[in-house]
């Protein structure tokens, strides 16, 4: 039980971090455009990594 409400909490703040990164794609451009990067790629992968690391395999 406690294993599922782990996963689906996990591929919750996956999509929220999908999310997030398409709202901010604006600011992200602008900052490139300044210089400055993001990390929301960082975030991104260390969340999906783990929700990779919590499927069983088939």
């Amino acid at each position: 039980m406690i294993s599922r409400v782990y996963h689906a909490t996990l591929f919750a703040l996956y999509q929220l971090c999908i999310v997030i990164g398409i709202v901010a794609m604006p600011l992200a451009i602008a900052a490139r455009q300044a210089g400055v990067t993001l990390p929301i790629h960082r975030i991104l992968a260390n969340v999906e990594d783990s929700l990779e690391a919590r499927q069983p395999d088939e």
